[in-house]
């Protein structure tokens, strides 16, 4: 098994690419050791050391490190424990996750609809070219709510990305929209 690697705009974040499918849906987030119950794979990662967090997507893996670690050395753990996972035959998460998503109805479902559309076609899969997502979390007077994970999570550009990127292209096509902030987990 070959697992690339590529930087991120987030110096302590790392995206590694096994060459096969990660999650078949969806992404997952695991921002604490505490939270890698449901993923054999997180845990894994997470036992090497110096891991702040761990994402997946659809065929990469996203590892934070912790402040003060070096790359040097903390990838070639990480790369012996996807390996290492992936030799097992474990799933890389057990279990169903639940989907956390808000059903809205009204007016406001509507643009709700137009703004998760414009997400999911224009925005997402260019965050998960830099090992990262973004999730939907409600819209209010204007105000569209959006969660950074993975690679997007603590990244010195994202508040960039919000503001110049996420939030135009969402005023530009949903007049609605007048401002885009973070949330957190």
């Amino acid at each position: 098994m070959f697992i690339q690697t590529e930087p991120t705009p987030n110096p302590a974040t790392l995206k590694f690419l096994p060459g096969q499918q990660v999650l078949d849906v969806g992404t997952a987030d695991f921002p604490t050791e505490d939270s890698t119950t449901t993923s054999p794979l997180a845990r894994r990662i997470f036992a090497v050391g110096g891991v702040a967090g761990v994402f997946f997507g659809h065929d990469f893996v996203t590892v934070t490190k912790i402040e003060g670690r070096e790359w040097d050395h903390v990838k070639p753990a990480v790369l012996g424990a996807i390996m290492e996972h992936y030799q097992s035959g474990e799933p890389v998460i057990r279990g169903e996750r639940a989907a956390a998503h808000a059903e809205h109805t009204g007016e406001d479902g509507d643009i709700v609809a137009q703004i998760k559309e414009l997400l999911d076609t224009r925005v997402r899969p260019a965050v998960a070219q830099d090992g990262g997502d973004i999730t939907f979390h409600g819209f209010d007077r204007g105000i569209v709510y959006l969660h950074m994970q993975g690679a997007c999570a603590g990244c010195p550009s994202s508040t960039l990305t919000l503001k110049m990127g996420i939030e135009n292209l969402l005023r530009h096509y949903i007049p609605e929209v007048l401002e885009v902030r973070p949330v957190a987990a």
